[in-house]
């Protein structure tokens, strides 16, 4: 089914808001008050509140459109469906203006806060377009063993022969290693991490190419280097698991976190610090050596091997006063030994589902004054808000960042501050 549509305000997921007879359609490659010809998601014709579909036609444009970079991830009826990048279509002022407006609303809806963001693009990104930030790529093998992504409600696998959002120092890996030229078993699970190069160094051996999870070439245990206040700091972290997959992204929110954080402790000779969902240690070195004199800290962090890599980072700066935990953060919180049970501050970093209520409540009962939360969900963190003003917890400052250029994700950074009354 066709149909035109005037789109009318931005909706989660990359996609718009317009109505069909009353009914509510989210619309994937549209603007805000365009006129579009849309074709509904199959099936149409069911009883749900709402519809789906994607523009096929532009009958009256957003100034904030633009022809597609990257067409193959455009939408399907100009040959794109790959996904990827779902706010090709928009300009980079205005996929800003996209994120920010998400992050306030997001905020105003669930957490009863009404705020204007501020969001800040990484340097380097206006001048590569919005593209080549990604230090890890996924991808499939097509039937003929070639790098694919999968074309958006089909079984096609689209051979790609390059990736417009890989960095180019991913690129270069590709290409030596001959990535692109296939002879892989179909439908083998292909993925690429390759560290930023900083202070001119050589890739060398520091990438992974993996296949179906087992190393094809490079390393399995890469290094990652980010230069905090003025202080590098060394990282060996999973190949085949999680870290910032912007090539700049280390070193902006872990500056940003380490202001925020000294902003909080002040002039106090010591502190206690939580980490929570704290990975391979990106934030928890520099919590631990560069907010207080003395630091006594406890991170979490769920993934073992992730911990493994923090703990092995922690002994590599013989940082003793760190209590590295692997586990279920509320199972965690539930028994903290007493010299750690009251943090001065908290700062977490959950995965896209967030804290929820009860590492929330867990947080307000150990008595900590400040709480940073790095948010890479709007949705998330705008309920979580909600619980934590609840607590006694007041927002004293959020900047959003967009280390996901091309796409409707945005990382969010917040600060909340108990309240006077409570402190």
């Amino acid at each position: 089914m066709d149909a035109e549509v005037r789109i009318e305000r931005y909706a989660d997921q990359g996609r718009c808001v317009g109505h069909i007879d009353g009914r509510v359609v989210f619309v994937r490659f549209a603007l805000p008050g365009e006129l579009v010809r849309v074709t509904l998601d199959e099936p149409h014709d069911r009883d749900d509140r709402f519809w789906t579909g994607e523009v096929t036609d532009v009958l009256e444009a957003s100034p904030d459109r633009v022809p597609p970079a990257w067409p193959l991830a455009g939408p399907l009826a100009m040959g794109g469906g790959v996904g990827g990048a779902d706010l090709v279509h928009v300009s980079l002022p205005g996929q800003l203006r996209w994120k920010a407006v998400t992050v306030s609303e997001q905020l105003s809806r669930l957490g009863h806060i009404d705020v204007a963001v501020p969001i800040e693009r990484i340097a380097g990104d206006e001048e590569l377009g919005g593209f080549h930030w990604r230090t890890r790529i996924e991808m499939i093998a097509d039937d003929d063993g070639r790098p694919s992504m999968r074309r958006r409600g089909t079984h096609v696998r689209v051979p790609l022969d390059t990736m417009p959002l890989a960095t180019n120092a991913l690129l270069s890996v590709a290409d030596e290693r001959h990535v692109w030229d296939g002879g892989l078993e179909p439908g083998s699970q292909i993925r690429m991490s390759v560290p930023e190069p900083r202070d001119g160094r050589a890739i060398g051996d520091n990438y992974a190419v993996l296949v179906d999870g087992e190393l094809n070439a490079g390393s399995d245990r890469l290094g990652e280097r980010v230069t905090v206040a003025g202080t590098t700091f060394e990282y060996t972290v999973d190949a085949n698991g999680f870290w910032q997959i912007h090539r700049q992204a280390p070193v902006a929110l872990a500056n940003h976190v380490i202001d925020l954080a000294r902003g909080e402790i002040g002039d106090r000779p010591a502190a206690t610090i939580w980490d929570l969902y704290s990975g391979s240690g990106l934030f928890t070195l520099p919590l631990a050596t560069l907010v207080a004199p003395r630091t006594r800290m406890l991170s979490v962090e769920g993934g073992r091997t992730a911990v493994k890599n923090a703990q092995r980072n922690l002994r590599h700066l013989d940082l003793t006063d760190v209590d590295a935990r692997c586990g279920d953060v509320a199972k965690t919180l539930a028994n903290v030994p007493a010299h750690l049970a009251h943090p001065d501050l908290i700062v977490l970093d959950p995965p896209r589902a967030g804290a929820r209520a009860k590492v929330c409540r867990q947080m307000a009962a150990s008595g900590a004054r400040s709480i940073i939360y790095i948010a890479c969900d709007p949705t998330s963190l705008g309920r979580d808000a909600g619980t934590l003003l609840t607590l006694g917890y007041e927002l004293a400052d959020v900047r959003a960042f967009d280390i996901y250029p091309m796409t409707h994700h945005v990382e969010t950074v917040a600060l909340f501050r108990r309240s006077t009354e409570l402190a």
